[in-house]
């Protein structure tokens, strides 16, 4: 008899935790079934591993166990002593944005250029086809307005680095998917407030100046730290070029400290001097030199560096998912199911119009499989910081919350059967060689 490998013990307990969790809850006990929940999760975390399919869904499987923590012990995650955890929502999700720059360069807007018809097919889908469908969820179910303008805001953020990832798993277009997450990236500081403004002011008060800060200082200054790092981290570029690209992100950081200003007009110049300072200190000499430092000390070694940005990366995500979900437990106990299924509705209508729209417009699979990604995989992450800006992290930032694993597994599973499935054209490409 062959023996089971650890993946397989793992897929093993897994489901004996699961038999104990559903025989508690049977039974009326499902208040002691947190422990055995959690146990299950963390052990399919290890089971998927154990078959090539599966295996890229065990960083989903780590999210539902933070969410299982969250939801049985949810006095552990909210503060400790004085220090409340949400404060570690801005630093980790500049953290996450850093990653994904330190993995991105400038190179990857030229797919503007080349490609430029099917990047604004995924553009305009993206902020169109996503706000839509969260306005239509809003109006049609009753949701207390805070958790309704969690819901818009979801739809209104760029499209996340996820969204990648299924279109390399999906033999999708990867330069399109790049580029067309880059671009709504780059946009978002003045669409992102805008369709906030006009979508979900009906809930919540939207300041559009101070929205418009936020981005920029979650999301577009972090990235730009982290094209920098590579800049100097990889040193593939010749002097002039990284002179160019210095001075270029030294402007766009002085521009974007003008919205400082406007959000903050009793600091005056001085303050902008300031923040000024200090965003240049932390975004443009620090990633500089760190990645310096750091291509002497490994030798260039990149695996390590990029292991390291992914973990940082992974485990940001799953800290902020904890701590929202256990300051909107209660919150999440009276709305969860429908919540559930309508994200999940959600997350599924944008794969399902964004193909529908790239076939209307007769692009090729591999291209109908990227705006697919890119239009229902939104940045669950910045619009979960963004949730603690403009309202109550327990209400507003649920659904963004609850996107991120739900859309992890949907996008997974959908890459995973289209991976199967190699597209037209690369089938007769292959069949002519």
């Amino acid at each position: 008899m062959k023996k089971l490998s650890f993946h397989q013990w793992a897929l093993v307990f897994a489901l004996l935790m699961l038999v104990i969790t559903l025989g508690l809850v049977i039974s009326g006990n499902g208040a002691k079934a947190g422990v055995f929940l959690i146990a299950f999760f963390i052990s399919l975390s290890y089971g998927v591993k154990a078959f090539p399919a599966t295996k890229g869904l065990s960083f989903t499987m780590w999210m539902f166990t933070a969410v299982s923590a969250a939801m049985f012990f949810p006095q552990f995650f909210v503060s400790y002593g004085d220090f409340q955890f949400k404060k570690l929502i801005t630093p980790l999700l500049q953290i996450i944005m850093f990653g994904m720059g330190a993995q991105m360069s400038l190179n990857d807007f030229t797919g503007v250029i080349k490609m430029p018809k099917g990047v604004a097919i995924g553009v305009i889908a993206h902020y169109t086809v996503m706000p839509f469908m969260a306005f239509l969820i809003t109006y049609v179910f009753d949701f207390p307005p805070e958790i309704a303008a969690g819901i818009i805001l979801a739809g209104c953020v760029p499209s996340g680095l996820a969204s990648n990832v299924m279109s390399l798993l999906a033999n999708a277009n990867l330069a399109l998917a790049v580029t067309i997450g880059a671009t709504t990236t780059l946009i978002a500081p003045f669409v992102t407030p805008f369709l906030m403004k006009v979508i979900g002011g009906q809930f919540v008060a939207i300041d559009v100046w101070k929205m418009m800060l936020d981005i920029f200082e979650m999301m577009i200054l972090p990235i730009i730290g982290g094209f920098i790092f590579n800049l100097f981290n990889l040193n593939k570029e010749n002097n002039r070029a990284k002179a160019i690209q210095m001075v270029s992100y030294f402007i766009i950081i002085l521009l974007a400290n003008l919205i400082f200003i406007k959000v903050h007009p009793d600091t005056g110049f001085a303050g902008y001097l300031a923040k000024t300072a200090t965003s240049l200190g932390i975004f443009l000499v620090l990633p500089a030199i760190v990645a310096i430092v750091l291509r002497s000390a490994l030798k260039g070694d990149q695996k390590v560096i990029k292991k390291v940005l992914s973990l940082l990366s992974m485990f940001g995500i799953a800290i902020i998912v904890t701590v929202i979900t256990a300051a909107g437990r209660n919150s999440l106990m009276s709305v969860g199911v429908l919540l559930l299924v309508l994200v999940v509705v959600h997350n599924l209508a944008g794969y399902a119009i964004g193909y529908f729209i790239a076939w209307t417009f007769k692009m090729p699979e591999q291209d109908r499989r990227t705006i697919a990604f890119e239009v229902g995989m939104p940045n669950a992450g910045l619009a979960s910081g963004l949730a603690m800006t403009i309202g109550n992290i327990a209400t507003v930032g649920l659904a963004p919350a609850v996107y991120g694993p739900l859309m992890n597994v949907t996008g997974s599973t959908l890459a995973s059967w289209w991976r199967t499935r190699v597209p037209g054209e690369t089938k007769s490409d292959t069949e002519k060689k």
